[in-house]
């Protein structure tokens, strides 16, 4: 993938759009209907934690390593095993929600049954991942989840208790209720969900950086999450301020399209639905690209996107495989918001081990040379690993 050097978008912000996918969406809907504002705070705290991962994985990757070949060489086979089998559990489970809601969000468009696109679907991503088109179109897909910075007027119309917002944010509240711990888990674990920062270290490795670019590549990572970062507050006060003020439960694409009513009347839905379809088609590549390469990278096969599918079998077989393995899944007839929720749980229970991980690897000498990060990143990841882990934790007491 050596062409992406040019441009004026850098793997940040591909790595960012993916990071607005269908799982994180559902997410937040769940959380604002379900909590309103109360935790708006860590949603704006999830900013510059998702930048400081992303900045990090960055480094490793301007290093000329990826995450999961320096954990190989670094820890050994069994540190590598349980990295792959973390990461593998989380995305394909993410995946095939994400191949759900690109059906969901087809049928919204249509009025046809989901279940009729999610073959067509996943079949179309893998068609371009073969013909190695998808790199052409990656960059104008990166564009089509922003559509959900709609939520930001929507918020604004939908006239939400400003003063409950406000509380919120300058006095951070947190109980050990399940909807609250459950809700600060799914955001944490499907924002800093490892596919994302797995991604960045491989653009980045494979754009050929050089040292002199990897301060630009983690200044790259970190602006590619502000985007992203504001959608994800907008979604959230804007679902708190309709369907929090009931505590509807979101059960439906259709439920969470309500937060867009102020803005888009009659035309909520299809807003959201052209919004899920472009965080989906992006997303979905993604997934599949990182699971093709973490196996590749753990058994030495060769990898890139820009190889023919001839020269590179077995990771172009893992990569179709994933997704007939979570298209399989998808057809589970599970409710498209609550696998797209589940899934974000999932993510932060299995990630706090890939970010402690992450972390561990830049901060070594041996293996970063000149591109190992400085002590307050390395601070700033560690503190980012805790918090995740301790949120996993808290879940699982509750849980029992």
């Amino acid at each position: 993938m050596r062409h992406r050097g040019g441009g004026l978008l850098g793997p940040g912000f591909v790595s960012g759009a993916s990071d607005a996918d269908p799982t994180t969406v559902a997410s937040l809907a769940v959380v604002g209907a379900a909590t309103g504002y109360m935790l708006s705070w860590l949603v704006v705290l999830l900013l510059p934690m998702i930048a400081v991962i992303q900045s990090i994985a960055a480094a490793v990757g301007a290093s000329q390593t990826s995450i999961q070949d320096a954990i190989k060489r670094r820890y050994g086979l069994t540190w590598a095993w349980l990295a792959l089998a973390g990461v593998l559990a989380v995305n394909v489970m993410t995946l095939a929600a994400d191949i759900e809601a690109g059906g969901e969000s087809l049928s919204l468009l249509s009025g046809v049954p989901r279940e009729i696109f999610l073959i067509p679907f996943a079949g179309a991503v893998a068609w371009l991942l073969l013909r190695r088109s998808y790199l052409r179109v990656e960059r104008f897909l990166s564009y089509l989840p922003f559509i959900f910075i709609c939520y930001g007027i929507s918020a604004v119309l939908a006239k939400p208790d400003w003063a409950a917002l406000l509380h919120s944010l300058v006095s951070p509240h947190f109980n050990l209720t399940p909807p609250v711990v459950t809700g600060a888990l799914a955001l944490l674990g499907t924002t800093l969900t490892s596919y994302v920062y797995y991604w960045e270290s491989i653009e980045v490795s494979e754009r050929g950086t050089k040292p002199s670019q990897a301060r630009a590549m983690k200044a790259d990572a970190a602006w590619g999450a502000l985007a992203p970062g504001i959608c994800f507050f907008f979604i959230l006060v804007a679902t708190a301020a309709t369907l929090g003020k009931t505590h509807t439960n979101v059960q439906t694409a259709a439920d969470a399209a309500i937060a867009l009513q102020p803005l888009a009347g009659r035309w909520a839905t299809t807003l959201f639905a052209v919004g899920l379809l472009g965080s989906a088609a992006i997303a979905v590549p993604v997934l599949a690209g990182t699971s093709a390469y973490v196996l590749a990278q753990t058994f030495g096969w060769r990898a890139s996107l820009d190889a023919r599918p001839q020269e590179a079998r077995p990771f172009y077989a893992a990569l179709v495989g994933s997704l007939v393995v979570s298209t399989a899944l998808a057809f589970a007839g599970s409710s498209p918001i609550a696998l797209l929720y589940w899934a974000s749980v999932a993510g932060g229970l299995a990630t706090p081990l890939t970010l402690w991980l992450l972390v561990a690897i830049a901060s070594n000498a041996t293996i970063m040379g000149e591109n190992r990060i400085g002590k307050r990143l390395a601070a700033g990841g560690a503190a980012v690993a805790a918090i995740v882990t301790l949120s996993s934790a808290v879940f699982l007491v509750t849980l029992l």
